[in-house]
């Protein structure tokens, strides 16, 4: 939370020292607000992963237990569109308040959870919650801002998203040596509250003036249960195997819902999605490098966070201490991204941070040792890595919506997000799948208590040099598709 909250002053800082009459005091004090929400969501998204054996231990639960991370992300990513809608028709403020309300709910019912399965409803209810404030906080944020301000507004609302998830492993595996397993949801209560209390006072409503007072739920329907298959299908193939007829069942019939949404909406007058966003370069580019830079990003955390524990013995808290100058380094780049993206282009800042991700994942791969040198070998590494992310993940958020007009923020936004998690389980799933020979027999030899410095590791660096592969590829994309849109074709595209 520190870390969001760090984000926001420092640009505020700067905006300040440029304006001493704090003409902006108010919309900075709405982009805190909406960031402490996004920051909470996101960081529940990767919190829980090192705190599997525990609540295993505890609840049990069985091959249940990785539904505890799954039933999130599924949930969350499948309910993104729907919920940006919802909050288009029925106002921003009402959807955000609701979606902090139906957080801070579900992390309680995660908290007292006295089984398994309750605990993967729980996680459920916490993802609609998370889906539905997350797009209504950037359209509140972004009218409070004069458009040569958007950028870095949008630039620091992402980042505090990405950051938060970066930053899961570090913070969950501190609570959950210290304080246990639930405090991991038992944090997100207050400042959900504190949110709400604030929000209701500071908050002005918004909706998109030409909608019609009324949702296609057949769209909706559609929307949702497409996009829950698919991401099921891919998150779950670690566990059923991707040729299984379970996980290719679930992927086709999902890709068949989602081509049914997309004809849906071309023929409905309020369609979930507004299609003509897809005529604008920079909208396809942000989107198309946002599942790129989600793959790659989420599968180096994996393996690093599997290094760290199940090679170099380091604990749930020691790993997450030695994880954390990434995501500062992160932090601290972040709020300085949305002004080089105005000043030398999106697609620009956006390929230096996936080149700087690309060079510190490759480097990582190359030099890593069996037994630990973190200082030498794994620290720098880190602080490149963590400029790359800072530079990166607050560009990809600002060039998918910096340029559209306020009755699509939230759509945008909501597409942007929709791709990401697909991405991030699509990432996981392959990282996961080109290292598990090697994961398998590092598994094998702790059992057996053997040296596991003796063991190939061949195929997770194999799946380190792909994570690094992807990053470029996320740069590459970036420049040869991004392009800033003109006033026509934004005029074309609302038409």
């Amino acid at each position: 939370m520190s870390v969001s909250l760090a984000i926001i002053s420092t640009s505020a800082s700067a905006v300040s020292s440029a304006n001493p009459q704090g003409s902006l005091r108010h919309a900075y004090r709405v982009l805190a607000l909406t960031s402490i929400a996004v920051f909470l969501v996101s960081l529940d998204l990767s919190i829980v992963v090192v705190a599997k054996r525990t609540i295993g231990e505890e609840l049990g639960g069985g091959s249940l237990l990785t539904w505890v991370f799954s039933a999130y992300a599924i949930a969350y990513a499948a309910a993104l569109l729907t919920a940006g809608r919802f909050a288009d028709v029925f106002g921003r403020k009402r959807s955000f308040l609701r979606g902090v309300l139906w957080f801070s709910f579900g992390s309680l019912l995660c908290g007292v959870a006295p089984a398994t399965w309750f605990l993967v409803v729980a996680r459920i209810v916490q993802a609609f919650g998370g889906a539905q404030l997350s797009p209504a906080s950037l359209a509140l944020v972004l009218p409070e801002f004069p458009v040569e301000k958007r950028t870095q507004a949008i630039a620091i609302w992402g980042a505090t998203g990405g950051i938060a998830a970066a930053l899961g492993p570090s913070i969950g595996g501190i609570l959950v040596d210290t304080l246990g397993w639930r405090s991991l949801f038992f944090l997100n209560i207050p400042f959900t509250l504190v949110t709400v209390f604030i929000g209701q006072r500071l908050l002005k409503e918004n909706r998109d003036p030409n909608a019609h007072r009324k949702v296609d739920y057949l769209s909706a329907i559609l929307g949702f249960s497409g996009v829950a298959l698919v991401v099921l299908g891919i998150s779950q193939s670690e566990v059923w195997g991707w040729v299984n007829t379970s996980t290719i069942g679930a992927i086709l019939l999902g890709a068949v819902l989602c081509l049914g949404f997309i004809l849906r909406c071309r023929s409905t007058t309020n369609p979930i999605l507004d299609l003509s966003l897809f005529r604008l370069r920079f909208v396809v580019a942000a989107n198309v490098a946002g599942v790129l830079f989600s793959m790659g990003f989420i599968g180096m955390w994996l393996l690093n966070t599997f290094w760290l524990q199940a090679v170099w013995g380091y604990s749930v808290a020691h790993s997450g201490l030695a994880t954390m100058p990434g995501p500062t380094s992160a932090a601290f780049v972040a709020p300085f991204a949305g002004k080089y993206a105005d000043r030398f282009g999106h697609s620009r800042v956006l390929f230096v941070g996936a080149c700087l991700l690309g060079l510190g994942t490759f480097g990582l791969n190359a030099t890593i040792p069996d037994s630990p040198e973190y200082l030498t070998r794994y620290l720098p590494w880190m602080m490149i890595t963590g400029v790359g992310v800072g530079l990166t993940i607050s560009t990809l958020s600002s060039s998918a919506t910096a340029f559209l007009k306020p009755v699509q923020f939230a759509m945008g936004s909501a597409l942007n997000n929709t791709f990401r998690q697909v991405g991030t389980a699509l990432g996981a799933a392959l990282s996961l799948a080109v290292a598990a020979p090697a994961l398998a027999r590092i598994e094998t030899a702790r059992r057996a208590g053997e040296n596991v410095l003796n063991v190939s590791k061949t195929e997770i660096h194999g799946a380190w040099a792909m994570n690094g592969g992807i990053y470029l590829a996320a740069g590459i994309a970036m420049l040869l598709i991004f392009r800033r849109p003109t006033e026509a074709q934004m005029d074309d595209a609302r038409g």
